[in-house]
């Protein structure tokens, strides 16, 4: 099914045909309204005597159109699903979206040079408590044990 949308531009003023959007900046602020011709000739020739006797500003009208420049040379689809590919069989683990850490990324860069995941650090064998002399077994059995009793809510 097809929709036809019409935009009609309204007047602020009277609320009659608008045929034009008037932009304009005062005391650093933007401005837009819709006007007729009429309308927009009388409010060009209101500040006519103000923009005559002005001085452009090198600042410009306040309104800055940025490129956004991404924060890393973005890649393809494509690229990313073979980077995250190679990561894992080269045992990085990576997630299915988002952003690729740096050091994969790096890896990937020097694969070549026959990059792999890190090796998981071994973990350090637990030493075994050292036995507790006579005089230490002696002193925790007279010492009497601490008992912790629960606390039961009684029913209502």
């Amino acid at each position: 099914m097809a929709k036809i949308t019409n935009i009609t531009l309204v007047d602020d003023l009277d609320g009659g045909q608008a045929d034009e959007t008037v932009t304009f900046t005062l005391d650093g602020k933007e401005f837009e309204i819709d006007l007729s011709a009429q309308h927009a000739s009388e409010l060009r020739e209101a500040f006519a005597p103000f923009v005559g006797a002005a001085r452009r500003s090198s600042s410009g009208s306040g309104r800055r159109n940025y490129a956004r420049v991404p924060s890393s040379p973005g890649k393809t689809r494509e690229e990313n699903a073979a980077i995250r590919e190679w990561a894992v069989s080269a045992g990085f683990q990576v997630s299915e979206r988002g952003r690729i850490p740096s050091n994969v990324l790096e890896a990937y860069a020097n694969r070549g040079t026959a990059a792999r995941a890190p090796e998981a650090a071994p973990e350090p064998a637990q030493e075994a408590a050292p036995e507790a002399t006579a005089e230490q077994q002696a002193e925790s059995e007279a010492k009497p044990k601490r008992r912790t009793r629960k606390k039961v809510a009684a029913a209502s």
